[in-house]
């Protein structure tokens, strides 16, 4: 992770063990999907009855690249309905539980996103250069969206990097990289 693991907790006893534990069990989601540039654990315990049957609430809060962070909060009335007398462990590992089925199903989305066009037409789409930068080798076009997205020299397949100008059309593929969405399969439709 780019950003070191926080982990707080609030209104209960930090422990050795559940610290160690969620260490563990973040290292597992890191396995999961390598991809996660930082990681909060909050442990809150909100509310307390008289027998103190009340377990804490773990919220889980994962930051990944071009999407949402991912956030996991395990509430206690859940709790009590799944264990007769729910505590720590079992909060820690059903929130942990949830976080690692949600990495999967991110992970094959993006996935089947990747591998799933095999033609690229049906994923073009058309945009206009609104920034380039010859001497730094991107640039950036302006989506139907209204955003900004990047494209480096080396993803126009067709026409020349080095001639292209802002409100120039290309017709591009919009993929996930390391660091958010990028356009590639750059084509110019028109020149300025």
């Amino acid at each position: 992770m780019q950003i070191p693991l926080q982990i707080a907790f609030h209104r209960c006893e930090k422990t050795d063990w559940a610290e160690q534990e969620i260490r563990a069990r973040v290292d597992k989601l890191e396995g999961i999907y390598e991809r996660i540039i930082g990681a909060r654990v909050t442990v809150d315990q909100r509310a307390q009855n008289v027998e103190g049957t009340v377990p804490p609430v773990v919220r889980i809060e994962l930051s990944i690249p071009g999407v949402a962070p991912l956030v996991v909060a395990y509430e206690p009335e859940r709790l009590q309905q799944k264990y007769q007398t729910p505590d720590l462990a079992n909060a820690i590992n059903d929130a942990f539980a949830i976080a690692e089925r949600r990495l999967a199903q991110l992970k094959e989305e993006r996935r089947g996103r990747s591998k799933a066009a095999h033609h690229d037409s049906q994923n073009q789409f058309l945009g206009q250069v609104s920034q380039i930068y010859p001497d730094e080798d991107h640039g950036f076009l302006l989506t139907k969206e209204g955003s900004n997205l990047y494209f480096h020299r080396n993803s126009v397949l067709q026409g020349d990097f080095d001639k292209l100008q802002v409100g120039d059309e290309v017709r591009y593929v919009e993929e996930i990289g390391d660091t958010g969405p990028l356009a590639t399969k750059v084509r110019v439709v028109t020149l300025r």
